[in-house]
């Protein structure tokens, strides 16, 4: 699967879940690879860039969660 196609899933995956429920890394990792047969560490890479990009942000409550930054 090409990285540009795996960030797209991984971007809609957390957005499906704003407001529902907060992901964790390993929430991420485990269902994308699962659903879509992917390396984790390709899975790892690319949630990397998206990071990078400033797309998608880690916030901390009482743990780690990834989700979209805020709208400013």
């Amino acid at each position: 699967m090409e990285k540009e196609e795996l960030k797209k899933i991984i971007y809609e995956l957390v957005e499906k879940s704003m407001g529902k429920k907060k992901l964790k890394q390993s929430d991420i990792l485990k269902k994308v690879s699962a659903d879509h047969g992917v390396d984790k560490s390709e899975v790892k890479a690319a949630l990397r860039e998206l990071m990078d990009a400033g797309e998608l942000i880690f916030t901390y409550f009482g743990g780690s969660f990834v989700e979209i930054p805020p709208k400013e």
